[in-house]
């Protein structure tokens, strides 16, 4: 395990790391959101996250340079309101969806809202305006409440907007989201993540024994062909991850929400049969390069078709 994978584990284990990693960084994102303008953020994070390579705005080529063209140059008002965990509840419905909706429990704007004792004992609170700001209990008992209620304070003063200048966070109102805890039969919960390009449906990335050791992250075609290619995480051809039931209806669900947008990941799950709406994502880690292979890179990029700038 890499020295970057064992700091990530132990900040992940220990309540206390991972509330100082949290305030961490937090703070370093508004001294960058007062200190770089929307280019050189950009431009610093891409650098890093490339190996010391700037990436080609003015004609992007890369998937990787599209989504920096696209946080620079194009804005669509319905972008926020469907990447906000809250307000997407209601284009959910607008689609025709509602059906596919976890039951919503509670919704806070204050951590003084939180009423553990009316709280069940096992649900998920994620934070409306954010990416990765997410407490799943499977008991709350065992919860470091002292501790997670700095972390949930702190993830409603945070704006991810700061780092990596993803506009459509930007003015999104901060709450934290309380659903119901699901589990699907593989003990987990696979989320089912369709990358759509310009209103299509390419891939699937199938995300299985998510936050564990085990955990595997594959791609697959739309006939459920493994991919040799991965995001972020090497590819396991040997961990096969099971085709949901409703794929065909998925399919065309994400297509229906992909179809007004450019670019958008549209998340599901399948729990007993039955779809589950996730989110919806329109820059994956940012729009930073990570594929493996790097060259994937450029096979996404041809896919999208950039739209003429509105900004």
């Amino acid at each position: 395990m890499s020295i970057r994978k064992k700091l990530t584990q132990l900040k992940n284990d220990h309540v206390f790391l991972y509330y100082i990693w949290t305030e961490y960084v937090r703070r370093n994102g508004n001294k960058l959101l007062h200190k770089l303008s929307d280019i050189e953020e950009i431009n610093r994070l891409y650098v890093k996250k490339s190996g010391g390579r700037l990436p080609n705005i003015k004609n992007p080529i890369l998937f990787s340079e599209k989504m920096q063209w696209l946080k620079l140059n194009y804005r669509d008002p319905k972008m926020p309101i469907a990447a906000d965990k809250y307000k997407v509840r209601e284009l959910v419905k607008e689609k025709g969806y509602e059906e596919t909706l976890n039951e919503l429990l509670f919704v806070f704007e204050d951590v003084s809202e939180i009423n553990i004792d009316k709280l069940p004992n096992q649900f998920v609170l994620k934070a409306s305006h954010g990416s990765g700001w997410n407490l799943i209990s499977h008991d709350k008992s065992k919860i470091n409440w002292f501790w997670y209620k700095k972390i949930l304070k702190s993830w409603l003063k945070h704006n991810i907007f700061w780092a990596g200048r993803e506009w459509v966070y930007k003015d999104i109102k901060p709450r934290l989201v309380c659903e119901k805890f699901l589990t699907d039969k593989s003990g987990y919960l696979i989320d089912y993540k369709f990358h759509c390009f310009n209103g299509e449906p390419k891939y699937i990335q199938a995300n299985n024994g998510r936050g564990k050791t085990n955990h595997a992250q594959n791609f697959y075609d739309l006939d459920w062909n493994f991919q040799e290619f991965g995001k972020d995480l090497t590819p396991l051809k040997e961990v096969k991850i099971e085709k949901p039931t409703q794929l065909n209806k998925m399919i065309a669900m994400a297509k229906d929400y992909a179809r007004d947008f450019p670019y958008v990941r549209v998340d599901f799950y399948e729990v007993n049969g039955k779809i589950i709406f996730g989110e919806l994502t329109f820059f994956p880690a940012s729009g930073m390069p990570d594929f493996k292979p790097k060259s994937y890179d450029k096979v996404w990029g041809d896919l999208l078709t950039l739209p003429k700038k509105n900004n």
